[in-house]
């Protein structure tokens, strides 16, 4: 899966000369947490998030008031407090690499950028999406969790044609590996969870788990 499959296409830009008030305006009405900050030829210069403000604006101890606090938010522009040195990502790059990334720097987002333009933006929540559609946790099926102390050549296939033999659709099947053993986990379309637990079972499989989700 590409960052471009996952992204948010065309994001809301400003320029350096928005005012922070203007910003977090934009943000508030929209439910934004950060906008892409970009010159005149829509080059990505900058990013304002929430967080950005937030360590910009005067501490709760401030004698400042209110309205005075409203007036420094109105005259001062993003390039003032905005983050210079970002992050980026193309759209061709792989949703893991954009993981990785953000996960390395402890980062919330990325700007996704080609040809030197933000056409695109990848949050981490678009990464738990995408996380959560790779598993298939919103398929109706059934979902076997199949235990195996070695990764070997053709174990895929001897799986798959359990399934296969008994015409039934596997939907999703990914592989965590653990620090002891390795999981493949199957979603698939059947309506006998307890009888294809045998099948498997008599395959010399070892299942975990075996749960119906329709």
């Amino acid at each position: 899966m590409y960052v471009r499959d996952t992204m948010t296409a065309d994001p809301y830009c400003i320029n350096k000369d928005t005012k922070v008030s203007v910003a977090l305006d934009i943000m508030n009405q929209n439910e934004f947490h950060r906008l892409p900050v970009v010159d005149s030829k829509g080059k990505l210069i900058g990013l304002i998030t929430e967080g950005t403000i937030t360590e910009s604006s005067p501490s709760k101890a401030t004698s400042l008031s209110i309205h005075e606090l409203n007036y420094l938010l109105s005259k001062t522009p993003v390039e003032d407090i905005m983050i210079k040195n970002v992050k980026t990502i193309s759209p061709d790059a792989w949703l893991e690499e954009a993981a990785a990334l953000m996960r390395a720097h402890s980062i919330g987002c990325l700007p996704v950028v080609e040809n030197d333009k933000v056409i695109g933006i990848i949050t981490d929540n678009d990464i738990f999406d995408a996380f959560v559609n790779l598993l298939g946790y919103n398929v109706k099926g059934s979902r076997y969790v199949v235990n195996i102390e070695e990764d070997t050549y053709g174990l895929m296939y001897k799986i798959s044609k359990c399934f296969a033999d008994r015409k039934i659709n596997i939907t999703n099947i990914s592989t965590y590996y653990g620090p002891r053993s390795i999981e493949i986990i199957i979603i698939a379309k059947d309506d006998n969870t307890e009888e294809m637990k045998n099948v498997l079972i008599e395959a010399g499989f070892d299942v975990i788990s075996a749960e119906s989700r329709n």
